[in-house]
C-alpha cells in the first residue's frame, strides 16, 4: 500500500475532501498524473464498475452530463470507457475525469462491500478511518 493508494481509498470512501484530492493530482507532474489515471482505471474494473454506474457517478463528480467523462460513460462497454476517460489529455478534462474515476470507484466499491465484505474481508482499504495516513 502506497499513500497514493491510501489517498484514492480516502476519496473514494469520503474520508478525504474532493477538494483536497484535486489539489493533490494538480501537484502530479503529467506523467504520474497518467499513472493516477490508470490505476484509478483499473481499481474501477477490480470493483466491477458496470455501466448503469454511470449516472450515479456523474452525479457523485458533479460534472454536467455535457462533460467529455460523463458522455464518454453513458456510451457502451464500461471498460472501453474508463480506457477513453483515463487516456483524456486537456488539463480541464484530466481533472473532471480524475473526479469521475474516484466517483465510479465509491459506486462500484460501496456495492461490491455491500454484497462480497458485509460480513469482513481482508481488504485493507475497506479498515481505512479518517485517523490513518
Amino acid at each position: 500500500m502506497t499513500e497514493r493508494d491510501i489517498i484514492l481509498n480516502e476519496l473514494a470512501q469520503g474520508l478525504r475532501p474532493m477538494s483536497q484530492g484535486i489539489d493533490w493530482f494538480d501537484a502530479q507532474g503529467p506523467e504520474d498524473q497518467d499513472e493516477v489515471l490508470l490505476f484509478l482505471r483499473h481499481h474501477c474494473m477490480q470493483a466491477r464498475a458496470v455501466t448503469e454506474d454511470g449516472p450515479e457517478s456523474i452525479r457523485r463528480a458533479g460534472l454536467r452530463p455535457t462533460h467529455t467523462p460523463a458522455v464518454l460513460i453513458t456510451r457502451g462497454p464500461i471498460e472501453q470507457q474508463l480506457r477513453k476517460i483515463a487516456g483524456l489529455t486537456p488539463v480541464d478534462e484530466r481533472r473532471k475525469a480524475f473526479r469521475l474515476l474516484v466517483a465510479v470507484l465509491a459506486v462500484a466499491d460501496e456495492r461490491r462491500r455491500e454484497r462480497f465484505c458485509s460480513g469482513g474481508c481482508g481488504h485493507w482499504w475497506h479498515r481505512l478511518s479518517v485517523t490513518d495516513g
